[in-house]
C-alpha cells in the first residue's frame, strides 16, 4: 500500500511516500480501507520532533481517519463494510490502517467520507473543552482565537450547538468570512480584540474563551472575561507558551482551564465512543457542519503539514489516500 513515511525530524520537507505492506489487525482492532485522513496541527509537530509523543523513526503520520471496514473482531460492533471513523492515533496517512475498536466509530447514513475525517480529532477536543472543561451552559458567551482554523471553527460550531453566542477573533477579514461561515455571531480582529469584546458585550466580558493559540493575547484573553469565566488553554500555535500571573485570577474569580483531550481518554478508553455519540447527537440539530479547506492527493502530504506550518489553512484539510 501507499503511504506517508516521516523518515527525519526537518519539518514537511521530511515527508516521502513509500510502499509498505497492508498492516495486519492485532487483537481488538479494527483494519479500514482509508478513504479520507485529516491532517491536524499535531502532525506538523511530529514531522519537527516537538509533539509530546515522539515515535521511533520512520513512522507513518495520521491521526483520524474515515473509510470502510476491511476486519473487525467478532465481538466488537462492526463488520466488513461498514463506513466508519476512527482515531487511530498515528498510521492514517495510507491506504489502510488499524485502529482499535474503542476508537472506531460508526457514521450516521448522511454523513460522507469529508465530514466524518475532520470530526475526531477537532471536534471531539472541542466538545471534551467546551462541555466537560468549561462546563459551558446555553445563552453563555464563547470567544474562540484562531477561529479559521480547525480547532476554531470546529468550537463555534460546538458551542452554537449547545446554546452559545459566539465571538470570533481572526487574523484578517477573509478568515473572518469563514468563521462568520462557520457560525460565529460576530468577528472581531486579533488587533485590538479586548476593547472589540468589551464593546459587544456592554463591558461585561465573554463566559469562556477558547485558546489553540497562546502567545502575546493570553494576558488580553484573561481580561476579555467576566466574572466566573474560563479560558480554555488548547494549543499554542502561535509558538510562545504564555505564564499566567496568578494575581489576575483573584481579581475577577476567572479560571485558567487545561485541555488535554488526548491524556484525559489515554487512560479511559471507553469514553472516546461515549463522546463520539455525544457529538453525533448535536450534529442532529444541523450546527456540526466542517469547513473542508481541500482534500489533496496523498502524494501532496507534504505540501499539506506545509500549509499548517504557513498558517495558511482555513477549516479542515483531508488527504485522498486513492490518489
Amino acid at each position: 500500500m501507499r503511504a506517508v513515511h516521516v523518515t527525519r525530524l526537518d519539518g514537511p520537507d521530511a515527508v516521502e511516500i513509500v510502499d509498505l505492506p497492508q498492516p495486519t489487525a492485532p487483537e481488538n482492532h479494527v483494519l479500514i480501507e482509508v478513504a479520507r485522513a485529516g491532517v491536524s496541527f499535531p502532525d506538523l509537530l511530529l514531522t519537527r520532533g516537538e509533539y509530546q509523543i515522539r515515535p521511533d523513526l520512520p513512522f507513518v503520520p495520521g491521526a483520524e481517519v474515515a473509510g470502510t471496514v476491511v476486519s473487525a473482531p467478532p465481538d466488537s460492533d462492526f463488520a466488513a463494510g461498514d463506513r466508519v471513523a476512527a482515531f487511530p492515533g498515528f498510521g492514517g496517512f495510507a491506504q489502510f490502517v488499524t485502529a482499535p475498536a474503542e476508537y472506531v466509530f460508526p457514521l450516521p447514513g448522511d454523513m460522507s467520507f469529508d465530514v466524518a475525517a475532520a470530526l475526531p480529532m477537532n471536534y471531539l477536543t472541542c466538545l471534551f473543552g467546551l462541555l466537560q472543561r468549561g462546563a459551558l451552559q446555553a445563552g453563555e458567551t464563547v470567544l474562540v482565537h484562531g477561529a479559521a482554523g480547525g480547532i476554531g471553527t470546529a468550537a463555534i460550531q460546538v458551542a452554537k450547538a449547545s446554546g452559545a453566542r459566539v465571538i470570533a477573533v481572526t487574523s484578517t477579514a477573509q478568515k473572518g468570512e469563514v468563521a462568520r461561515a462557520a457560525g460565529a455571531d460576530d468577528v472581531v480582529l486579533a488587533d485590538g480584540f479586548l476593547a472589540a469584546v468589551k464593546d459587544l458585550t456592554d463591558g461585561r466580558g465573554v463566559d469562556i474563551v477558547v485558546d489553540p493559540v497562546g502567545g502575546d493575547r493570553f494576558t488580553d484573553s484573561l481580561r476579555s472575561l467576566a466574572t466566573l469565566g474560563r479560558l480554555l488553554v488548547i494549543g499554542f500555535t502561535e509558538g510562545a507558551i504564555p505564564q499566567v500571573k496568578v494575581n489576575r485570577l483573584l481579581l475577577n474569580n476567572i479560571s485558567v482551564v487545561g485541555v488535554g483531550w488526548g491524556a484525559y481518554w489515554a487512560s479511559r478508553p471507553h469514553v472516546v465512543r461515549a463522546q463520539w455519540d455525544q457529538l453525533i447527537e448535536l450534529a442532529r440539530g444541523g450546527a456540526i457542519d466542517p469547513p473542508i479547506d481541500e482534500v489533496l492527493p496523498l502524494s501532496d502530504a507534504g505540501t499539506a503539514i506545509g500549509r499548517l506550518a504557513a498558517r495558511s489553512v482555513t477549516g479542515k484539510l483531508l488527504l485522498d489516500p486513492t490518489r
